[in-house]
Parts: C-alpha cells; structure tokens; sequence
C-alpha cells in the first residue's frame, strides 16, 4: 500500500459502501431536525427509508445529537415578564447585601398517595417480565389519590415549622388562623424581629383580610401587588426546597394518608440548613438572570 499510495493510510475504506450514512441523508436528517419538531428514530428512519439504527447513527455519530426531554416551564406572558423585570429591579435596587437572607420566602405544596413517578427513568433490570415484577417493577396508581397540603417557609437560618394543611379548602380565613401565626413566631425567632415575609398572589395570600393582617403584623412583608405572577424561578422554595423534600421521601413508604404526613416530616427534617441558606442566597443571582433575559423564565 505504502509502495502505490506513499501513505499508510487506506486509499478507500474498507468493506461495503454507506447506503444509508450518505452526505445527502446526514443533509436530510439535519434539515428535518431544523423544523424544530420531535420525531423518533423509527419515524425518521420510515421518512428516509432507512433503518431505525442508521437514523439513530446518524443522530448520535454524524450529527452529535443526542436525545433531551422536554421540559415544563410556565407561560409568561409579555405582561408578565415586565412585571418580572419590574420586582427584580425593585429588590436588587433597595436590599442592601446579603438583605434577603432575612426575608422569610413561604409556599404551600400538594402532596398525593401516587407521589413521584419518571416512567423513563424507574427501572428495574431482569430478565423477563415476572421477574421484574418480583423486583419491585410493579407502580400502583390510585386513580383517587388523598390529597394534603402542606405549607413551609424558608430564610437564611433555616426552615420553619411544617404545617399540614390535611382537611379541606384553604382559604384566607384559615390561612391567617392557621398559618401566619407560625410564620410569624418563626420569623420573629428565628431573625429577631427584622425581617420580611413573603408569599405568592394565591387567592387566600392577597385577600385583603390577609394583606391587612400582615400589615398589622408582620415587621415586613411584599404586597401582593409587588410579586410577579408565574415566578416559581424566583422562590427558593419552587426552585430548590421542595424539590429536594420529595427527592429525599421514601415513596414506597407511603401507603396511607397517615403514612404520606409521616414521611413527609421524615424527610422535612433532613434538609440541611447549608443547602437552605445556599437557596436563599442564589434568590438575587435569579433576579439577575431575569434582568439578564428580560423577563423570561430561567432554568
């Protein structure tokens, strides 16, 4: 080879030509990705008349595409992000440093008997059905699952105390009974009397019973008014706090109603102080990023 070519290299490869993984199908395959529509390999593979594989190769190999799930994010209205926009700039230009820590962010959670459930990604390996049933691949769903909600708030020095809300509807008369009281004590002991609460605009949080009970109250508190709506990003606990409770739950202790309580407040204690402070501080780098992204959601 050295003799004729002058080179080591194979003056063509080897084996049997590419039918499928031709420059004009990689073409195809990346044109038909630019239409910004979900398609499987099987689908592409019947558009082009190929095999699934040569599809999946061509994604994976030629193109370096691999396959990402789509994700929920809420749909923010024009309206919306200015109102974002307008809340970020609103406590970065009037919170000194490190100010936030000491507002007490809060939420309230649903929780059901059918808890957390990735089909995609709940797997158990065997090798045949029965024996993956025997393994625990079996996941019953009740098709009327209790319900509890639960409230919690979070700052810079920790959490507050759980409250389960298990026995019908929220509204603001219960929730200034039953609720703000315990933010209150918590707050104050937890920060001194110097601090500020913060609430989403539920339908029972700007109730002016309860707007005006916080006034009375509380040493400080946002406005309904103030808080943008559609802002899970900006809540520490949307977009940490929970997430990390229902990740550290056993679901497959939970059978019950009372079962499900438990586990909560099992798993309730168990969330780190650190990883609550570190959530509270990454509030403000949020309220940058939606400066930064003119209003849109962040991930």
């Amino acid at each position: 080879m050295i003799e004729k070519t002058g080179a080591i290299e194979l003056a063509k490869s080897s084996g049997r030509p590419r039918t499928a993984r031709t420059k004009a199908n990689i073409q195809k395959v990346k044109q038909r990705l630019n239409r910004k529509k979900g398609v499987s390999t099987r689908k592409l593979g019947k558009e082009l008349d190929m095999s699934h594989m040569s599809a999946h190769r061509i994604l994976h190999n030629d193109l370096g595409c691999f396959p990402c799930k789509k994700i929920r994010e809420p749909a923010i209205t024009d309206i919306q992000k200015g109102k974002r926009v307008k809340f970020a700039s609103w406590v970065l230009n009037n919170s000194k440093k490190d100010e936030t820590k000491n507002w007490l962010f809060s939420d309230e959670k649903i929780f059901d008997l059918n808890g957390m459930y990735n089909a995609q990604n709940d797997r158990v390996w065997a090798t045949n059905r029965q024996e993956a049933d025997k393994k625990g691949g079996v996941k019953q769903i009740h098709q009327f699952p209790t319900k509890i909600m639960v409230w919690l708030g979070a700052c810079g020095k920790g959490l507050t105390t759980l409250v389960v809300l298990n026995k019908g509807t929220v509204d603001h008369v219960r929730y200034i009974r039953e609720v703000l009281p315990v933010a209150l004590k918590c707050g104050n002991k937890m920060m001194d009397n110097n601090w500020t609460f913060q609430q989403d605009g539920a339908s029972a949080h700007k109730d002016h019973n309860t707007q005006q009970w916080c006034a009375d109250n509380m040493p400080a508190f946002v406005p309904h008014y103030r808080w943008p709506p559609n802002s899970p990003d900006s809540n520490p606990m949307d977009y940490s706090i929970w997430d990390e409770l229902v990740q550290t739950m056993n679901w497959d202790h939970v059978r019950t109603k009372n079962t499900l309580i438990e586990e909560i407040k099992r798993a309730f204690k168990k969330i780190l102080a650190q990883n609550v402070l570190h959530s509270v501080k990454n509030f403000t780098v949020c309220l940058r990023l939606i400066l930064k992204n003119k209003g849109n959601y962040i991930r």
